[in-house]
């Protein structure tokens, strides 16, 4: 039985960092160790770690603003005090002190990793992006493991001096509740019959408007389709603008269900017999975990186009196909949106594809590689 141990984390700024860390928290909970965050109470962890009932530790740190070069200096200024300050802590406090740091990408790691690194203390970075933030590629050089969700990003890992014997793909952690999502919740909370084919539609936090319209043009098409019944989220800045697009008759309105926001993606997903959405790290991630069929349509202003790249890990596999913005107002997207809905084989190929990533294990593999270096230190 391995000893319990005392793991800090730091994740902070967006929920594509703060999720995956929270699923990884949750899976050391499980197994009896000590985990207590580290990040800005202002930000979104602030909220979402106290709810989740994990202790918080508050850093008071800023990101380094390109368009503005002078933010450089407070930013250095203000890292350099907060990793004076958690040496000091972890020097004093000895139930302070953690076993192993983790950091998730975001600026608010480094000075929980470089406190680590000036006491001996191993730290790791995980990756969710096929494109590495530059607090990660800063922090690869001295991380005793780099834990990866696209194996495309172990090259750019090793350019920044990274050994490669510490970098390792894990996936990206989900959390339980998206884990537990189950089908016949999921369709009776939305009233979909257990018997019809069900897409649903989701734009993410970016981007979502083109993919919207899209949707409008094709609404008459898919509503023809015997059986077919269709849920889409259209993010909360773009719902009106959809809706009166859609101009939905109260007919149509009983198989076409449009919302601002999707409340459990655990149940929705487990729902859906094809998704179609945006192909950003935490939505490959659930949308893997739980093998659910995809057209993925990446947004295209994503930085150095990693949402393309994020894609392809479950196109490569066969798990899903992907079409690139500009070309979704084709008739071939159409097309192949109405094939995979029609035809159940396919999309039962594409769910054993993506079964077999094995996505919904990942905050176990991480959390098996920290008690493991932890054991080795």
């Amino acid at each position: 039985m391995t000893a319990k141990l005392n793991i800090a984390i730091a994740a902070g700024g967006t929920a594509g960092h703060v999720n995956p860390a929270l699923a990884l928290a949750e899976e050391l909970r499980s197994r009896g160790h000590n985990v207590r965050f580290f990040g800005e109470t202002n930000r979104l962890e602030g909220r979402l770690v106290p709810q989740a009932g994990f202790a918080f530790h508050p850093i008071n740190v800023t990101g380094f603003d390109r368009q503005r070069p002078w933010t450089l200096i407070t930013a250095l200024v203000r890292l350099a005090r907060e990793e004076r300050r958690l040496v000091h802590a972890f020097q004093s406090d000895a139930a302070l002190k953690p076993d192993v740091a983790i950091g998730f990408g975001a600026y608010v790691e480094l000075p929980l990793v470089r406190a680590a690194a000036k006491l001996g203390i191993p730290y790791v970075l995980h990756e969710q992006n096929s494109v590495p933030g530059l607090a990660n590629k800063q922090a690869a050089r001295h991380a005793s493991l780099i834990a990866i969700a696209q194996p495309s990003v172990a090259t750019v890992f090793e350019h920044e001096g990274a050994k490669p014997q510490a970098i390792a793909q894990v996936g990206n952690p989900v959390r339980p509740s998206v884990l537990a999502g189950d089908r016949t919740r999921g369709r009776a909370a939305l009233g979909v019959p257990e018997d019809a084919t069900l897409l649903l539609v989701f734009g993410g936090s970016l981007g979502a408007h083109h993919l919207n319209m899209r949707m409008a043009a094709l609404k008459d098409e898919l509503l023809t389709m015997p059986g077919v019944y269709v849920v889409h989220a259209t993010g909360a800045e773009d719902f009106e603008a959809t809706k009166a697009a859609l101009a939905l008759t109260p007919e149509q309105e009983r198989r076409y269900q449009v919302l601002s926001y999707i409340e459990n993606m655990g149940d929705m997903l487990a729902a859906a017999d094809l998704v179609l959405s945006r192909s950003g790290a935490s939505s490959i991630a659930e949308i893997a975990a739980l093998a659910v069929p995809a057209v993925l349509v990446p947004y295209p202003f994503a930085t150095a186009d990693h949402q393309t790249t994020n894609a392809r890990f479950l196109v490569d596999a066969g798990a899903a196909v992907m079409f690139a913005d500009a070309s979704i107002d084709d008739a071939a997207f159409a097309q192949e949106l109405t094939r995979l809905l029609s035809d159940k084989e396919a999309r039962s190929a594409m769910r054993r594809a993506a079964q077999g990533l094995g996505q919904d294990q990942a905050a176990v593999r991480l959390a098996d590689r920290l008690e493991a270096l932890v054991a080795q230190a």
